[in-house]
């Protein structure tokens, strides 16, 4: 569709009052993800979070494949593709090359925590100066619906026909825990994007996983549970619903490190993220 035409879609018609608006960091066009995808609130608390912070001008974007692989249609930053697995060793070079820049990698759990697991671990140990935003829907998403890490027990997958099995293929696999155990990690936490309570804690989350990263602190990591409607076989309410009832409590949320509010309390400090 194009962008004039869209953008006259958008704008208020008379008598409407405009209580809320997009920002410049996220392009205006219509989404190309499946009904029910949560990767579109992802970008928005992704956008909003860079905006807010006023870096959007010197960030700069890493991803890799899989569903990911589009998100340099939707954010107005400098971006770039990773080979699959590889977008954390990648960004370690762009930072390293552009200290004075903003990286985040963006990817899912098949990219993050299965072919790309060394790198993401190694540059998290590192304590590289780069957020990671690590999409967790318990399944590969665009190629193929296989099992994933994350992978929950008894789910079925186009790779685990009866079900995932402890014996078998093991339990899934928790990141931000892992994460949150390693020395260079500045912030680790999990959210979830399921309700409208749960999406308000993600915003606040995301930007103390930025906000790490601009201070110096280290890497920042938040891990995000979605939903894949898609690869599930549900619908858009069943499959909100099965992240609450089946993923939150295999994945319990919440922040399992913070550099930034130890800091605050040593100093005495109200911590305010």
């Amino acid at each position: 569709m194009p962008t004039q035409h869209l953008e006259e879609q958008l704008r208020p018609a008379a008598g409407e009052k405009l209580v809320f608006d997009t920002n410049p960091v996220l392009s205006e066009r219509l989404t190309h993800y499946c009904p029910g995808c949560h990767h579109g609130i992802a970008h928005r608390l992704v956008s909003e979070t860079l905006h807010e912070l006023g870096v959007a001008d010197r960030t700069i974007l890493v991803a890799s494949v899989g569903c990911a692989t589009f998100t340099y249609d939707y954010f107005n930053v400098d971006g770039l593709e990773a080979p699959h697995g590889r977008a954390c060793a990648v960004a370690t070079g762009v930072r390293r090359a552009r200290p004075e820049a903003v990286v985040f990698t963006y990817q899912g759990d098949g990219d993050m925590a299965a072919i790309g697991m060394a790198e993401s671990l190694h540059a998290a140990n590192r304590g590289e100066k780069i957020t990671s935003i690590f999409i967790n829907n318990t399944v590969y998403g665009m190629t193929g619906g296989q099992m994933a890490p994350t992978t929950l027990l008894g789910q079925k997958t186009t790779t685990t026909r009866d079900g995932r099995c402890m014996e078998r293929e093991g339990g899934p696999i928790h990141l931000a825990e892992i994460m949150a155990g390693l020395d260079g990690v500045a912030f680790a936490a999990r959210c979830a994007l399921d309700s409208v309570k749960h999406v308000r804690e993600a915003r606040k989350a995301m930007r103390a996983a930025f906000e790490v990263q601009i201070e110096g602190l280290g890497y920042g990591f938040l891990e995000l549970l979605s939903g894949c409607p898609t690869n599930w076989h549900m619908d858009p309410v069943a499959a909100s619903k099965r992240i609450a009832e089946a993923m939150i409590p295999v994945f319990p949320l919440g922040v399992f490190k913070n550099k930034r509010t130890e800091q605050s309390v040593q100093s005495g400090e109200v911590p305010h993220a």
